[in-house]
This record gives C-alpha cells, structure tokens and sequence, in this order.
C-alpha cells in the first residue's frame, strides 16, 4: 500500500471550489429561470460537472479511507491499542487528522444554507 497522505492542499482547495461553484450554480437557476433559458442551461452544466468533480473527489477520500481501516486491520488494531504497528498509526494518524481537516463539513454547510434561501427565494419569486 502507498504511503498514507492526504492530496496536496492545491488540489484539495479545487474540489473544495468546485463543489461551492457547482451549489451557486444550481441554487441561482430558479432566479435566472426568469431572465434568459440559455443561462438556466450554462448554469445547470456548470453546476453539474461541478458536482461531477466534487462528489467523485469525496467518494475517493470515503473508498481510501475505509480501504485504510480494512487494509491496515485498525478495527482490530484499536481494541489491542499495545499491538499497533507503524503502518497502522500512520493510516489512524491520517483519518483522524483529514477528519479534522476536511472541508467537505463546510461545503455541506453552505449546500445546506444556499438550498434553503433558495428555496425562499423560489416560493417568493413563484407568489409574486
């Protein structure tokens, strides 16, 4: 198995972007609706190859993560803590710190906060 460490953090800050891109992108389709189809389409692929980036990038950090528990046996390496191997605390010292780390709790947020006031925004704009 390859040495564990997370993506440099260039690449990490990219998905992070793309992933805020492609919730601005989507969320702003309901007030462009209004103006001009052809930004609706722009604004819906830009959002969805966006999302394409953002959630294959998470789905690879979720698959190395869990292939490093099943790999390194940590599992079974937190119960006998006293018989942990190198290896084993190098893959536990990189969840525990992507855990802390990660900004994918903070794109969640704003996917979260942008969906609700564009859901405000929608119901406003669809009464008026």
């Amino acid at each position: 198995m390859e040495a564990v460490k997370p993506n440099p953090k260039p690449i990490r800050l990219f998905f992070f972007l793309a992933g805020i891109i492609a919730t601005l992108a989507y969320r702003v389709i309901i007030v462009l609706n209004y103006y001009n189809p052809l930004w609706v389409k722009i604004s819906w692929y830009v959002g969805t190859v966006g999302f394409i980036l953002y959630f294959g990038h998470r789905y690879n950090i979720a698959k190395k993560r869990a292939r490093l528990v099943s790999d390194y046996k940590l599992i079974e390496a937190v119960k006998n803590p006293q018989q942990i191997t190198k290896k084993q605390k190098e893959a536990l010292h990189y969840i525990v710190k992507t855990s802390l780390t990660s900004k994918s709790k903070w794109n969640s947020a704003f996917i979260f906060a942008l969906s609700v006031l564009a859901l405000i925004i929608g119901i406003i704009l669809d009464i008026a």
